[in-house]
């Protein structure tokens, strides 16, 4: 069985600038085979994520390595330019994403899931599955059009695995090379992976990439679950 995303329009909703790349890219690159209309909306600047040697205009750098990720896969991007640390469900960010979910107008939204390690990435989730609702609902006015009817929701995977029970899996197999040429644009990430605190990227990627592959019996997967909420629930 294989699941044929043609006709879809699929959004990743990431707290940072390099976490669709480890978390999804290997989906969004599958949808895109199939032609699916696919963007990438971040949440966070990324100003945080300073090497060891320190760059200046930190949030403009990731902006640039962001722009060029989703340049590789075809994508459409967003950035709504929040700072590190700050990420919360809060009505002004809930306007900003809703009217990004306008503006796309997906079928499926990837996020992460709730139980995800970092702070950042929690606020995310909620946020994602807040506008997946209030998207479609006219009293919470945008500039765009309300959402015909909500979309999809999967919950990806967390960092490392911990935690997450996979619902179902992925083989992206074909496009873990995608994956490593997308995570090869956030130079300023790949540089900290001599920090004590910080996991390198690729070999995080890799690993996990694996791990899900060989649970499923393909060579390389992502994990995903269904968020299993009325009306944000669709039969494949």
């Amino acid at each position: 069985m294989k699941l044929d995303f043609a006709g879809e329009r699929v959004l990743a909703v990431a707290a940072h600038p390099d976490d669709a790349e480890l978390l999804c890219a290997g989906t969004l690159g599958r949808a895109r085979a199939d032609k699916a209309a696919v963007a990438v909306c971040v949440l966070c600047q990324g100003d945080k994520g300073q090497p060891g040697q320190g760059v200046k205009q930190m949030a403009a750098v990731r902006r640039r390595e962001m722009a060029a990720a989703a340049e590789l896969l075809g994508a459409e991007l967003f950035g709504v330019g929040i700072a590190d640390g700050e990420l919360a469900d809060v009505p002004q960010a809930r306007r900003k994403l809703i009217d990004i979910y306008r503006r796309h107008r997906p079928t499926l939204v990837l996020a992460h899931a709730p139980c995800d390690y970092h702070p950042d990435h929690r606020a995310a989730s909620a946020l994602a599955e807040a506008a997946s609702w209030l998207a479609c609902s006219a009293g919470h006015r945008s500039p765009h059009a309300p959402l015909e009817s909500p979309p999809a929701v999967w919950w990806m995977d967390t960092v490392d695995m911990l935690g997450f029970e996979p619902g179902f899996y992925l083989d992206v197999s074909d496009y873990l090379a995608l994956k490593r040429r997308m995570l090869a644009c956030h130079r300023s990430q790949l540089q900290r992976a001599g920090d004590p605190d910080f996991e390198p990227l690729e070999a995080l990627m890799l690993r996990q990439a694996a791990a899900r592959g060989a649970q499923a019996g393909v060579a390389a997967a992502e994990a995903f679950r269904i968020h299993t909420a009325w009306r944000r629930l669709r039969a494949w």
